[in-house]
């Protein structure tokens, strides 16, 4: 890239598991300029991918995806050839990476702002949504990554203020405005809606990691065996399941356990069936899932207790993802959702 060449705007958005980052990334797409050209890198700690998949397919867009593990560790050495790529293919006006929900972002971010991209990339504003509700809970709370993903945030934004109290999100505005250094911004939002405007945000150089060995140690165990990088056209793994008979790919890792299936196209469930079974499972950090009803697809989301579904465009074949506190017996998992395929 020659000197004369603009730097690519880029930004990294974060947030614990289930907090809304995809879904904000939608909304920004919603919004994106005419005729400027996105790239998206998603990183997933499941196996199967499935956040790729609820992005829209468009013109001026161009999405990566790295799943089973996480780039700030498990996936660190595909992070750089991949922007590689993408800056090759896509030419992009914005490059915006969504690192898995307990990615920690300061491995990215050295490598975005290092001398492999310093003549590339122009490192905006990263972006932080935090659901309020979670500051109750001790394992989110508890988890030095989360901690660090506030730490390393120019803009944090609360999201779901629709589903927490006025004093969850009171008391949780208080506690960022008083962090140091200070945001760049924090504001309030529902549905994970970001102004476009925040993209543009200076980074601030300053902010530090608090525990910046955390997600190395909490990663140690991950099951690499089943990581892999596509596009929209998918790989081989899609093709390989037959009928009745889905591929399963697991792996583990920062006191996660995560199992994700691949049915054929043709498998086609009883949703209500399947969905009373995938709200009864016990130990559950997220579920996700694209599941074929008869001549329509539904995505499925899970987010501890929570869930919902709604309909959409995605027609290849169904996915389920399931990531667990605690190892499940996946292989009984497996039987209970074959039996709600519809003969």
């Amino acid at each position: 890239m020659s000197q004369n060449t603009p730097l690519i705007p880029t930004n990294i958005i974060t947030g614990f598991l289930g907090v809304g980052k995809t879904t904000a990334i939608n909304a920004l797409l919603a919004n994106k300029p005419e005729g400027e050209n996105w790239a998206i890198l998603v990183n997933e700690f499941g196996q199967v991918g499935i956040d790729q998949e609820m992005l829209p397919d468009q013109n001026g867009l161009h999405v990566k995806e790295l799943a089973g593990g996480c780039i700030c560790c498990a996936l660190g050495a595909s992070l750089g050839k991949t922007v590689r790529a993408l800056i090759e293919q896509a030419n992009p006006d914005r490059l915006i990476i969504e690192p898995t929900g307990i990615g920690h972002p300061e491995g990215i971010i050295d490598t975005l702002t290092g001398p492999a991209f310093r003549d590339k990339l122009d490192l905006r504003a990263t972006i932080c949504l935090l659901d309020p509700r979670s500051l109750g809970e001790p394992e989110v709370i508890n988890n030095e990554t989360f901690h660090d993903q506030l730490n390393l945030a120019d803009v944090v934004l609360i999201n779901k203020c629709d589903l927490a109290s006025a004093e969850q999100i009171d008391a949780t505005e208080d506690g960022l405005n008083a962090m140091f250094p200070p945001k760049q911004y924090v504001g309030r939002t529902t549905r994970s809606v970001i102004d476009i405007a925040l993209l543009d945000v200076v980074r601030n150089g300053e902010l530090k990691a608090q525990f910046p060995e955390s997600h190395q140690h909490h990663h140690a165990h991950h099951n690499h065996d089943h990581q892999h990088e596509h596009s929209h056209e998918h790989g081989d793994h899609a093709q390989s399941a037959a009928p009745g008979k889905p591929v399963r790919k697991t792996g583990d890792g920062n006191g996660l356990f995560s199992c994700g299936w691949i049915f054929h196209r043709d498998d086609c469930f009883d949703y209500w069936q399947l969905e009373a079974l995938l709200n009864e499972l016990d130990h559950i950090s997220r579920i996700k899932g694209v599941i074929k009803i008869g001549t329509v697809w539904v995505f499925y989301n899970r987010v501890k207790d929570e869930h919902d579904f709604d309909k959409v465009a995605y027609r290849r074949d169904s996915r389920i993802e399931i990531i667990s506190t605690q190892p499940l017996d996946w292989q009984q998992i497996e039987q209970a959702m074959l039996a709600c395929l519809m003969s």
